[in-house]
């Protein structure tokens, strides 16, 4: 989450934050997790977001924005806990 911050976009398998932060192309990709997580994880990294660093660095750019602006902004430990105190104290 931290990366995020930092305009990394994400690239991991759905699950944990990875779920809510998660758009397709957007903020990062996902690596598909039916058994196949490297074969997934390569033609991710062949097909399309090596090909968008290398001859289209403003769509890549454009993801790394999203992942500050989306992810970023959303996934902080003070939305957390302001989250956790409503939820658990202040129900």
């Amino acid at each position: 989450m931290k990366a995020a911050l930092n305009g990394v976009p994400g690239l991991s398998v759905l699950d944990g934050w990875w779920i809510e932060g998660h758009l397709e192309g957007g903020t990062g990709w996902a690596i598909e997790s039916q058994g196949g997580d490297a074969n997934s994880l390569y033609e991710k990294l062949e097909w399309e977001i090596a090909p968008m660093y290398r001859e289209r660095r403003d769509d890549f750019i454009s993801v790394m924005r999203h992942a500050i602006a989306l992810n970023g902004s959303f996934f902080n430990t003070p939305r957390m806990l302001l989250q956790y105190l409503n939820r658990a104290y202040f129900l």
